[in-house]
């Protein structure tokens, strides 16, 4: 059980991060509600082949993330405030992500094994303010756990325009950032690959 105090300038009080284990499954639905957040993607976007998820749905992007987690992997990790679910962070090892190793821009910077944070979503009520650096703080302890010595991210950077929150999916760059992340890489001018490395403990 991991929990953390958010920064004094942001209002979410105390929250607890827990990874997406079977017995945890509900509030996952719970949180990405009926419609599987983002148009159904219920979080298998970097999962699948382009292709593949063109023609895929909903219902079928929901069955494939469920048997996931039913496989004993863990996807991701959720926020709980007051014991409700309010945020999602998907992070695993880079593996788990085939699209990266496909995208020229985020294709791998070297042989080093990495830990991956791909996909943000948050409840509405607790947008703007923090909740993406939180989780992003607890990823990269979540990753450390499991023996991660990098953790990468691919955040993109809005360059000054205001953006849709399914734009910022990824994160942003400002919030990699605060969390301690360095630009690694950039292939492609809005699209960074950050990388965090972690201490040794």
């Amino acid at each position: 059980m991991t929990r953390q105090l958010p920064s004094e300038s942001s209002p979410l009080g105390n929250l607890e991060f827990l990874p997406l284990t079977p017995n945890r499954w509900p509030d996952f639905e719970r949180l990405f509600g009926e419609h599987g957040a983002c148009g159904g993607c219920w979080c298998v976007w970097w999962k699948l082949k382009r292709s593949q998820f063109a023609k895929s749905t909903g219902l079928k992007n929901k069955r494939m993330m469920k048997r996931i987690v039913d496989s004993g992997q863990v996807p991701g990790i959720l926020a709980y405030a007051d014991g409700d679910p309010v945020g999602w962070c998907s992070v695993a090892d880079r593996e788990a992500y085939p699209v990266l190793e496909r995208s020229w821009t985020l294709k791998r910077i070297d042989d080093e094994p990495v830990w991956s944070v791909v996909c943000f979503f948050v409840a509405r009520p607790f947008r703007g303010n923090g909740m993406m650096t939180s989780l992003l703080e607890a990823a990269i302890g979540h990753a450390k756990k499991h023996g991660a010595k990098i953790v990468e991210g691919y955040p993109v950077e809005p360059a000054g325009r205001r953006m849709s929150g399914s734009e910022g999916f990824t994160g942003v760059v400002s919030t990699f950032k605060k969390a301690g992340f360095v630009e690694a890489l950039r292939r492609s001018p809005g699209r960074p690959i950050m990388r965090y490395l972690v201490p040794n403990t």
